[in-house]
């Protein structure tokens, strides 16, 4: 045999991993192949291979005679819709897809040159954990992949996609990452598996109720994104990457826009209900505000009183901040705030202006709100939006009510311009509340209490349930008309382009986790 015919032997053993009978297995199982996942990901004929001839280089426990070229996990480079991309993909097929010293290898080579060449990384996991018979040296190897997420935070992109088992150490890594997809019914995550959980605490839960993906987008919200099967994950992924730029020293890429347009949209004169207590659908202003079919949400199905998400104005990708007053009146509490900080955070990382539109009657009351850490809680959204330097714009729709108002990105904590809507009540509290307390013995020394309560929230509500108060003080920037909102967002934006920060010298601030 030639060595030219050696080394094509050697290259179709690699693309086989386990072989045909393990990779028929996993197509039984709905799922694809490493090597699938990275077909349908990368951009046609761009994939580079790297270490595709990596074996380990353990004896213990019949290891020996147990070799796979790539040892399990397939590695390499590419474009996603032209964009350089790094990708390891692991395989199920070998070895049940475990990590181990050369398996972490190769996985870490990948990070490496993604940092040196400031692009993303994507992980597509599936693995059913540490490789037992190489002991602490695949505990080793996850820490070092920990390690390298942990540098890559906030420098590059990293997303995962859980395409199959992640339990134990391998959850980690994906957690350290910025975003999460999982797909329903043939992935889950879980520090600790079924069987345990019933030996500890004498539970009864399935593996799908304890760590799939309805449970980690709906309850933990550790996921971002629940998908149907893995081709919705991919296309999710290209779709993800689309939005944000290849780097923390790049910006997000621009979609040929014609500036010449009208920019009125009649629409969002109506959306908001006559009644100040009657809800509406957040989504219906975001669509009225971005370009057309432009919204791709996150966390959609987690703490849904908040919304956020990507979108593009006038071809510009912006991150989007909202209230959902068709939820818990929009109300702050503990999922929310958490699940609004974090992707603030991503945002100001990855040079993404933000769009914040309100209308938030405070922050939910409550034991189990309070025993739960709303305070320190809470605290993560304010603490994001004041350390965020990318541009900030709030449009006020309706209420913005006590501690809320400050922490939904207020000029106060550093927003670069603030909006309001004729419909705006901005104040300490609701007017029913206020005029109890306000005119508290005046109301119990009249004649007819109720009514005499009904004419003191009248009162209040005239001289502060308006965005006007606000205006005088130069906290409200203008009140506009809702039609006009898009023209005065897209120009906003425009012109706050350049906007440069400089803030104190620090190592980094304690944010309060």
């Amino acid at each position: 045999m030639s060595k030219i015919e050696t080394l094509d032997q050697k290259i179709a053993e690699s693309k086989l991993g386990g072989g045909e009978k393990r990779i028929a297995s996993q197509h039984k199982k709905g799922k694809l192949t490493a090597r699938e996942r990275i077909h349908f990901l990368m951009d046609k004929g761009s994939f580079e291979e790297i270490g595709a001839f990596v074996t380990h280089r353990s004896t213990n426990f019949g290891l020996d005679k147990t070799k796979f070229l790539g040892d399990g996990v397939v590695t390499g480079y590419g474009t996603v819709n032209g964009r350089l991309t790094y990708v390891f993909s692991q395989d199920f097929t070998v070895l049940g897809g475990s990590l181990a010293e050369a398996h972490a290898e190769k996985i870490c080579r990948i990070m490496d040159l993604a940092m040196e060449n400031g692009a993303p990384v994507i992980g597509l996991n599936d693995s059913g954990g540490a490789r037992i018979q190489e002991g602490v040296v695949s505990l080793g190897g996850y820490a070092d992949i920990f390690y390298k997420n942990t540098l890559s935070s906030g420098v590059i992109p990293q997303i995962s996609g859980i395409m199959g088992p992640c339990a134990g150490g391998a959850v980690y890594s994906p957690a350290l990452t910025d975003f999460i997809l999982m797909v329903e019914n043939t992935s889950y995550m879980f520090v600790t598996g079924p069987n345990v959980v019933k030996t500890v605490t004498n539970e009864e839960v399935t593996a799908e109720e304890l760590g799939g993906a309805s449970t980690h987008s709906t309850k933990s919200g550790v996921t971002h994104f629940s998908c149907a099967n893995e081709i919705e994950a991919i296309t999710n992924i290209k779709k993800l990457l689309s939005y944000i730029p290849q780097n923390c020293e790049e910006k997000p890429p621009v979609i040929d826009y014609d500036m010449n347009q009208d920019e009125t949209r009649a629409v969002l004169d109506s959306i908001i209900p006559d009644n100040p207590n009657q809800p509406y659908d957040i989504k219906e202003v975001i669509n009225g505000l971005i370009d057309v079919d432009s919204f791709f949400e996150v966390h959609k199905d987690y703490a849904e009183n908040i919304v956020v998400g990507f979108a593009r104005l006038a071809g510009r990708s912006i991150g989007i901040v909202a209230n959902q007053p068709s939820m818990l009146a929009g109300v702050l509490d503990v999922e929310a705030s958490k699940k609004g900080g974090r992707f603030v955070r991503f945002c100001d990382a990855f040079n993404i202006p933000l769009l914040v539109l309100e209308d938030v009657p405070g922050f939910l009351p409550g034991t189990d709100q309070e025993w739960n850490a709303i305070i320190t809680n809470g605290a993560k959204l304010l603490y994001a939006f004041s350390e965020a330097t990318v541009p900030r714009i709030t449009v006020i729709t309706r209420k913005a009510y006590g501690g809320a108002y400050d922490v939904m990105n207020s000029k106060h904590i550093g927003a670069d311009m603030n909006y309001a809507w004729p419909t705006a009540e901005i104040a300490v509290m609701g007017a029913k509340g206020a005029a109890e307390i306000i005119f508290k013995n005046e109301i119990k020394s009249a004649e007819n209490p109720e009514e005499k309560w009904k004419e003191k929230e009248a009162e209040y509500s005239e001289l502060f349930a308006n965005p006007y108060n606000a205006a005088s003080r130069g906290y409200v920037d203008e009140v506009i008309k809702p039609n006009e909102t898009r023209r005065k967002l897209i120009r906003a934006f425009k012109m706050l382009e350049k906007k440069a920060v400089s803030i104190p010298k620090k190592k980094h601030g304690n944010i309060p986790l």
